[in-house]
C-alpha cells in the first residue's frame, strides 16, 4: 500500500537507499562517492546516531545555491532557494577555496559542493544568530534541525505502541524502543531545541477553550502525544502554509510538519507526519512518520494517497 525506505547508517550502501553524489559533482571530480553520513555534531535527541543520519543533496543548479560558513562551529549550511537543506562538517583534509573562504571537507563533501558554492554567494555567519531561528544554538538552522531529528527517529526505528504512559516534565518522553505517530514529531521538533510537550501545557493554561479537546486540566504525559490536541497549537503558533502539493509560491520543504486524514468518514486530522528530504518516483517527499501496529518509524511513500490538510513550519525558519 505504500513505499517503505529506511536509511541505513555510514559507510554503507542500500540498493533502496541509495545517496549517490550530485551529477554536477560527480562530472567534476570523477571516482570520488560522497561521504556516507551527514558528519555533523547534532545538539538534540539521541547523539549516538547523529554519525548515521544522512540527506542526499538533490540535483540543482548554482545559482539556486547559497551558503554560510560558520568558523566558530565549523560547520557550513547549505541551503536552495533560501532554505537551509544540508550542513556540512568544515573538519575535513580536502581545501577548497570559495572566494575569502578557505573550506576544509571530506573528500566527498568537497566533491559536492565545488560546482555549487560562489564567493558571491557564500557568506559568514552573522555573530548575532537569531535565537527563534537556531533554537539550541548548535549553527543548524531549526527546520534542518527538525528533519536531522526526524532522520534519527527513523534510525531509531521504534515500534509503533499504543497506551498511556507516565513520563518527566519538562522534557519528557515514552521510552525510546516505543511510540506513535505523534512521538515522531515531538522528538524531531526537540531536536532543534523546542520542547512541545511543554509548549502545548503552558498554552493549554493560558487558552484553555482553544483546546476542546483537554477535559479540564492539561495532561502533559498525553496531550502532546494526541494528534486533534496538538493542532489547535500549530494553527496557534507555527506559521502555516498550503497543503496543496503544486503551489509554486509556497513549495513542499523538508522538515515541514503535516497533519493527514486516514478516515475521510471522520472529521478532522487523525496522523500526523513529517516531510523528508527524500522523494517517491512522483517527485513528492516520502514522510517520515509511525504509521500503525505492526509498523517502526520510517520514511513512507503516503502523500500519492493520504489527505494532507495542514502544514506548519516553525517560525523564524
Amino acid at each position: 500500500m505504500f513505499g517503505l525506505v529506511i536509511s541505513v547508517g555510514c559507510g554503507t550502501r542500500s540498493e533502496a537507499n541509495p545517496t549517490p553524489a550530485s551529477p554536477a559533482a560527480m562530472r567534476h571530480e570523477p571516482g570520488v562517492a560522497a561521504e556516507s553520513c551527514l558528519g555533523v555534531a547534532d545538539t538534540g535527541i539521541w547523539s549516538d546516531l547523529d554519525d548515521k543520519v544522512q540527506i542526499a543533496l538533490p540535483a540543482v543548479t548554482a545559482d539556486r545555491v547559497s551558503a554560510t560558513v560558520d568558523g566558530k562551529k565549523r560547520l557550513l549550511v547549505l541551503s536552495i532557494d533560501g532554505f537551509p537543506r544540508k550542513s556540512y562538517p568544515l573538519t575535513g583534509p580536502s581545501m577548497l577555496a570559495v572566494g575569502m573562504h578557505t573550506l576544509a571537507l571530506r573528500p566527498g563533501d568537497r566533491a559536492e559542493l565545488a560546482p555549487l558554492l560562489s564567493a558571491e554567494r557564500t557568506t559568514s555567519v552573522p555573530a548575532q544568530t537569531k535565537k527563534n531561528a537556531d533554537a539550541d544554538r548548535d549553527g543548524i538552522p531549526d527546520a534542518l534541525d527538525i528533519l536531522i531529528g526526524a532522520k534519527k527517529t527513523v534510525l531509531n526505528a521504534d515500534a509503533y505502541t499504543e497506551g498511556y504512559v507516565t513520563i518527566p516534565f519538562p522534557l519528557g518522553d515514552v521510552p525510546r524502543e516505543m511510540g506513535v505517530c505523534t512521538d515522531v514529531v515531538i522528538r524531531a521538533v526537540r531536536n532543534a531545541g523546542v520542547d512541545l510537550q511543554k509548549a502545548l501545557y503552558d498554552d493549554i493554561k493560558r487558552a484553555p477553550k482553544a483546546y476542546p479537546m483537554v477535559k479540564g486540566r492539561a495532561n502533559p504525559h498525553i496531550d502532546q502525544r494526541r494528534v486533534k490536541t496538538l493542532l489547535p497549537y500549530f494553527v496557534r503558533h507555527w506559521e502555516a502554509h498550503t497543503p496543496r502539493f503544486d503551489d509554486p509560491e509556497d513549495p513542499l520543504r523538508p522538515g515541514d510538519v503535516i497533519f493527514m486524514d486516514t478516515f475521510p468518514s471522520k472529521a478532522g486530522p487523525d496522523h500526523i507526519g513529517i516531510l523528508s528530504d527524500r522523494l517517491d518516483d512522483q517527485g513528492l517527499p516520502l514522510v517520515i512518520n509511525n504509521w500503525t501496529v505492526g509498523t517502526v518509524t520510517a520514511e513512507m511513500d503516503l502523500l500519492t494517497f493520504v489527505p494532507v490538510l495542514h502544514r506548519f513550519r516553525l517560525p523564524g525558519s
